[in-house]
């Protein structure tokens, strides 16, 4: 049934400042003969308003700001100028990018001796869809009279009434519980009570490092991260029984989360935990060099700029093939049972080896073609599946975009317009050829040895991933780009717009799904490393929040963040809303059902059955620094108590906070979600 809904009334979105009594946060002044100065005696509102002064003709007060601010939210350009006599024409324009093509300008000219308010529609400028310079310019080509600007601001839209609805019988579709995973190498008390607390389901062992990993001494290779240098991977004695990695198997058997173990596929493991690839008493001077522990290994770049070629892999390394691989799948079997009995089930098939040439380019020196990678995925996955037959494979665990297209061999020497093994390849992009090849071999042996498809993401919008929360542009525009992961209209706010393909929109998971449909039907999706940055702000959080509701309603099979939080950060919060919320093991539901706001980038919400109950959970995530009040139906549902409530909220970032239970008005109810926020409801009952 449905229920009457209670009105919602229509909001204005906030204002964007760029300058009151001060340059707002995050802006730039990138002006041309100017010279500017705070007026204290002469301003429309607040303490203090702008002087503006032109040197030449043509001059221009220009401001920067990056990112970029989406224009999706606001109507006009505002702002108070006070004129002088004898003032002219001035030019108002925006521009995309520092240095992108001018919008249409928007001429006036200041009342001299007195303030006037000028609005400038975003039509007037031709509609501008992001704005990272706003430029006033003479127009006269003369010197004119100072001026003066004050509360000069981009103008919230006026917005639709918000509304939520979820449909019980719509959309189901089972959450995968290994959405909810972490990359981790360290298997202390603290690791065990932080994968507990946040319901840490899945653990990645993997990073650069791994792709050298040598089991049997439990050392590996720092790559281009430092200095090339083998290095031991944890304090054990005995080997390998106590390695890094057996550490960390061991310990997510006990708490009962799976394990994702990269297998290296580079064909070069640590020879011992003391070398380094470009030692400077063999190879010479060099750049850089650590300082600190080891000042014989350089960074493998001569004091000339160029890079040191030929040196020998083998100062660092071990050659091995897939029957070393094999071995150490036979050794965990020999530890830990096989994967159909709670051994080790997934395996990574090595590290991002799209930037081998790169990474690991003391041994790796030139990038694979699309040849070399399949042949190494057909030997390596081969042989774990011979090992353990029950093991599971993702690959090609390539890095992002770029390599979703092209082979590392063509993206090493930056060949994207006419690239020779793409094109040798019949111009399919890479990762729809790997699955191809992955199915000619289930065809030609009768087994199948991809399991998943592995990407990792990282978005491309400046200062989004792996950064701290930056200014109010820089967390709009990460909220926005969780986008990336499902809209089929959202253009990236990235260089991947203008660098396509499919005019720079990603639609990842969709994506995904339809590369393996074509390609390799049955392969499951996952991605072991993403990012979405600010573990240390309520705009992580947020974020975090917004990625874990979309996996679980896309249908994604597995994934694992990337530099997980501090257990007390926010962006832990966002894990435990799904995991803990009520630190009791109170989880968000098994199944994805249909939940649907009218403003997604407003008030996101996400939905799910309980399989033990038949409740219902919510998240609703308010992304907006106001409070937003919506009605909330459910359909096909009928309600069997109060309504449960849990909430992390910019208010208390230490904590999430229990709610007073609500009543349900048939199955209709109303809420006020506060700014900045992530509400869990639990809704008893049972669909209909």
């Amino acid at each position: 049934m449905i229920a009457s809904l209670i009105p919602a009334f229509a909001a204005r979105a906030a204002d964007l400042m760029v300058y009151e009594d001060a340059l707002a946060g995050g802006w730039q002044d990138w002006s041309w003969n100017t010279m500017r100065a705070t007026d204290t005696a002469l301003k429309a509102t607040g303490a203090a308003s702008l002087a503006v002064t032109y040197t030449a003709g043509w001059a221009g007060l220009s401001l920067r700001t990056s990112p970029a601010i989406s224009t999706a939210g606001y109507s006009s350009i505002r702002f108070s100028v006070y004129g002088k006599p004898n003032g002219g024409k001035l030019s108002l324009f925006t521009q995309p990018t520092d240095n992108g093509t001018n919008s249409t300008a928007f001429l006036f000219t200041p009342t001299p001796n007195a303030w006037s308010v000028i609005d400038v529609p975003l039509s007037a400028l031709g509609n501008p869809a992001q704005i990272a310079r706003l430029t006033i310019m003479d127009w006269t080509g003369t010197i004119q009279p100072t001026y003066n600007l004050d509360a000069l601001r981009l103008i919230g839209k006026t917005l639709p009434a918000l509304s939520l609805k979820v449909d019980a019988t719509a959309a189901r579709k089972p959450i995968s519980p290994l959405i909810y995973g972490i990359n981790g190498s360290s298997a202390t008390t603290a690791d065990a009570d932080f994968m507990k607390g946040l319901g840490v389901s899945v653990r990645r062992w993997g990073g650069n490092n791994t792709s050298r990993y040598n089991w049997q001494l439990d050392a590996s290779n720092t790559g281009a991260d430092w200095y090339f240098e083998d290095v031991r991977m944890s304090d054990a004695v005995n080997l390998p029984a106590d390695s890094g990695a057996n550490c960390v198997i061991a310990q997510d058997r006990r708490e009962g989360v799976a394990t994702v173990l990269t297998m290296p596929l580079i064909g070069y493991v640590a020879k011992d935990a003391a070398s380094c690839g470009f030692g400077i008493a063999k190879y010479g001077a060099q750049t850089d060099k650590d300082w600190q522990w080891r000042p014989n290994c350089g960074n493998g770049v001569k004091t000339g700029g160029s890079l040191v070629t030929g040196n020998n892999p083998t100062d660092t390394s071990l050659a091995v093939g897939p029957s070393f691989a094999q071995a150490w799948v036979s050794a965990l079997v020999s530890r830990y049972g096989n994967a159909a009995n709670s051994g080790v089930r997934y395996y990574d098939l090595d590290n991002e080896p799209d930037l081998w040439w790169d990474t690991h380019r003391d041994v790796a020196p030139t990038g694979l073609n699309y040849d070399q990678l399949r042949d190494r995925t057909y030997q390596y996955a081969a042989a774990i599946k011979t090992a353990d037959p029950g093991a599971q494979t993702l690959g090609p665990v390539v890095m992002g975009w770029t390599y979703y297209w092209h082979s590392p061999y063509d993206g090493q020497r930056q060949d994207w317009q006419t690239p020779d093994d793409r094109n040798a390849h019949g111009g399919t992009p890479l990762v729809p050829w790997y699955l191809q090849q992955m199915k000619a071999y289930e065809l030609a042996h009768g087994k199948r040895i991809l399991d998943f498809l592995d990407l990792h993401y990282y978005p491309a919008a400046s200062g989004v991933a792996l950064s701290p929360a930056g200014n109010t542009a820089t967390q709009a525009l990460r909220l926005n780009s969780t986008r990336s992961l499902w809209d089929p209209n959202y253009v990236d706010e990235s260089w991947i717009a203008s660098a396509g393909p499919d005019g720079g929109i990603v639609k990842l998971i969709p994506r995904m799904r339809e590369w393996v449909s074509a390609n390799y039907p049955g392969t499951k999706l996952a991605i072991t490393e993403y990012n979405w940055g600010a573990p240390e702000h309520i705009n992580g959080a947020l974020a975090q929040a917004d990625v874990l509701g979309i996996f679980g309603r896309e249908g994604l099979d597995l994934a694992t963040l990337w530099a997980p939080p501090q257990s007390s950060q926010p962006l832990a919060f966002a894990f435990r809303i799904y995991r803990n919320y009520n630190g009791s093991g109170g989880r968000f539901g098994e199944t994805s059902v249909s939940a649907a706001s009218s403003a997604q980038d407003r008030l996101a919400i996400y939905a799910a059955e309980e399989a033990a109950t038949g409740a219902l959970t919510l998240v609703v995530i308010n992304k907006t620094a106001g409070n937003l009040s919506a009605p909330l139906t459910l359909s096909h549902f009928t309600s069997g108590g109060l309504v449960q409530g849990w909430r992390y909220s910019a208010a208390r970032l230490t904590g999430i906070t229990r709610l007073p239970d609500q009543g349900l008005s048939g199955v209709t109810f109303t809420s006020t979600y506060p700014a900045n926020s992530i509400t869990l409801y639990r809704i008893p009952g049972r669909r209909l």
